[in-house]
């Protein structure tokens, strides 16, 4: 069965910086929209990056410019490199991938267990 782990979570200071990741197993992540979601505390989760097959990203607008999505295909695992870190990126991190190539189509269908970060003012 498809799996995804994330790794990579920490408590980092404001300003700080952290890069995340998710190794999957079973699941080619060149060939399917990825995506990286987060909950914070007591918040609804949210959408933070996707990549789709063709290596087109998209990004929430509160960590534009200070977030990359990326991947690896020969290690087959997708990062989430985070710089600028703020309180407001408290959060757990999870990794997510479609049945499809593209991100606007379908619903994600696997999951990771996430990875928790913690940012200090």
């Amino acid at each position: 069965q498809v799996q995804l782990v994330e790794s990579g979570g920490s408590s980092v200071q404001a300003g700080g910086s952290l890069r995340l990741s998710c190794a999957a197993s079973r699941l080619t992540v060149s060939l399917y929209c990825m995506g990286w979601f987060r909950q914070p505390p007591g918040k609804e989760r949210e959408e933070v990056a996707t990549i789709n097959s063709g290596g087109a990203k998209l990004y929430a607008n509160s960590v534009k410019d200070r977030f990359t999505i990326s991947r690896d295909s020969i290690k087959n695992t997708l990062y989430l490199q985070m710089n600028s870190l703020t309180p407001e990126d408290t959060a757990m991190y999870y990794c997510a991938a479609k049945s499809s190539n593209m991100c606007g189509l379908g619903t994600y269908n696997y999951w990771g267990q996430g990875t928790q970060v913690t940012v200090s003012s």
